[in-house]
């Protein structure tokens, strides 16, 4: 019997490759980007580990070359979600039985197998899949995707060993159950590490998952769910349904073993799944753990001390880095009016050096956005600006959507700063920046506070240490992730634990340890060594 009790060292963020001209590792990424793109791959759906084939079937284009089919996929039905269901719950058992140390074992191969084996294929599949750079997908798609799963392990063993007081008469312990049901993980398009661990952060607790991915994703969602099996996920832990969100929630939704929701998307659709929970309270057995990550209106905010060049990078960087289809990514500005002059003119040469293409041209910055419907409505917000007295466009402002879903990185000046550019997520590459006047510092915190419903990131720039302290006093509750010096993006997992809160998501805080706590469900126990046999307590005694 092995009882040793298990203590994973803190782990290390996964080193990243440079993909620098003449690297072996750029050499075998073009071989893995010519490989997937010469190929049409048929995705079906996983349930109790077994591939399943609707014959009900679309298809998957490159965004930025949107005649060129990727792959198809095959659709799950009502039927198919709910034997997904079935199948999470007679996994559960078997799966939560487990010590934790063996979950772990699981997770800590796939990130090996993604670092080693897989490491080419993943990115190369989110760089065709959701036209990410390079540099993009490198980051994320390896990086962060090996860095949740080997930091999860560990802050689970922290969890683990949490355990309460106990006297000398009595033993008192915690145990740290799964959550009693099904996890109903909904994952967005724009990471594919959020793909990964929207399920496996979910699965390492001990919990079975139902997985929706974004379908336009799938490419790379596809490979993370076979590695996950190779690495011997048992079947039925991740059942995965690409399909239609209404169908697949329509019977999710409603079934009575519904034990949580880990999502990433957008603030609209999480908001109807919390109604379609709250009209189901009474079906179900548990009140399900609703965790979810949504939007963000991100700002950049100037302090008459900042430093003009560090501003405008941060701006391009946080703004255009992936298209600006980050949830972190800035898209307001508030800039003094004495800085104006030099930091538009850092913007204006970075901006006339920054290269919109292909991802598999290295030399671009940007690639295409990711669908047509994503097209039109960023094209929507630009052309409001273009209409507007209000506002001038400075740089960008066109799209070509004839073969690929390009738009020119943007970024508008606004008199007004509650401009509908100012307020609403556009979730692309358009940055809108106000001008204030310097002696009102104190009051534009006030403003950006204020303008948008969203809490997620922020970010403060000030050579001043008062000027900082004031920001991050004002803007206690305006960003989750809030930065001094820096662009709003690009936080690394076990050193900025990432998430906001007002119409930004419950903030539970993707990264760190307290993510993992909301997928279980403590139960304490406590031995008595010696019981109480008889009633009375000494207050009951007659007087003497």
């Amino acid at each position: 019997m092995n009882n040793a009790i298990y203590s994973l060292h803190r782990p290390k963020n996964e080193p990243l490759l440079s993909y620098a001209p003449g690297t072996p590792e750029r050499s075998e990424l073009e071989k893995e980007l010519k490989r997937l793109s010469s190929e049409t791959i048929e995705i079906p759906l996983i349930i109790n580990g077994k591939p399943v084939r609707t014959g009900q079937t679309g298809k998957v284009v490159l965004p930025h070359n949107h005649g060129h089919v990727l792959a198809t996929y095959h659709m799950a039905g009502e039927k198919e979600s709910g034997e997904a269901i079935k199948a999470a719950l007679e996994a559960r058992e078997s799966w939560m039985a487990l010590s934790w140390i063996e979950r772990a074992s699981v997770m800590l191969k796939v990130a090996e197998l993604l670092s080693k084996k897989y490491r080419h294929t993943i990115v190369a599949a989110t760089m065709l899949g959701q036209s990410k750079s390079v540099q993009q997908a490198e980051i994320e798609a390896a990086g962060e995707t090996i860095d949740f799963l080997r930091f999860n392990s560990y802050f689970a063993g922290q969890i683990y060993e949490e355990q309460p007081g106990s006297e000398t008469d009595q033993l008192n312990r915690v145990e740290y159950r799964p959550l009693e049901g099904f996890v109903y993980t909904i994952t967005p398009f724009n990471f594919t590490a959020i793909a990964s661990n929207l399920n496996m952060s979910v699965a390492l607790m001990g919990n079975t998952t139902v997985w929706k991915p974004a379908t336009a994703s799938l490419l790379s969602s596809w490979i993370l769910m076979k590695v996950f099996m190779e690495a011997g996920l048992p079947a039925g832990v991740v059942n995965f349904l690409p399909g239609k969100g209404s169908v697949i929630s329509s019977v999710v939704m409603k079934h009575p073993d519904l034990a949580g929701i880990h999502f990433t998307g957008s603030n609209g659709t999480f908001n109807e799944l919390w109604k379609l929970a709250a009209a189901n309270l009474e079906n179900y057995k548990s009140y399900p753990r609703i965790v979810g990550e949504t939007g963000g209106k991100d700002f950049i905010i100037v302090h008459p001390s900042g430093d003009p060049l560090a501003a405008a990078t941060a701006i391009v960087r946080g703004s255009f880095e992936y298209q600006g289809q980050k949830c972190s990514a800035s898209s307001r500005a508030y800039i003094p009016r004495s800085l104006w002059s030099d930091i538009s003119a850092h913007i204006g040469k970075q901006m006339s050096e920054l290269k919109t293409g292909d991802p598999d041209d290295f030399s671009a910055f940007m690639n295409a956005v990711i669908d047509e419907k994503s097209f039109d409505n960023i094209m929507r917000y630009i052309n409001l600006a273009r209409e507007s007295s209000e506002c001038e466009i400075l740089h960008g402002g066109k799209g070509d959507k004839s073969r690929g879903w390009f738009i020119e990185p943007t970024i508008i000046l606004t008199t007004n700063p509650k401009f509908v550019t100012m307020q609403e997520e556009i979730f692309g590459p358009v940055m809108t920046i106000y001008l204030y006047e310097d002696e009102k510092y104190e009051e534009t915190l006030q403003l950006c506070n204020e303008t948008s419903p969203y809490g997620l990131t922020g970010a403060v720039f000030s050579t001043d240490r008062h000027g900082l302290v004031k920001a991050c006093q004002v803007l206690r509750f305006a960003a989750g992730n809030f930065y001094y010096n820096d662009k709003p993006t690009g936080a690394m997992v076990g050193l900025q634990p990432f998430g906001g809160a007002r119409a930004s998501g419950t903030n539970d805080k993707a990264g760190g340890r307290l993510n993992l706590v909301r997928w279980v469900s403590p139960r304490t126990i406590k031995e008595t060594f010696i019981p109480a046999t008889d009633f009375r307590y000494p207050y009951m005694g007659r007087k003497v």
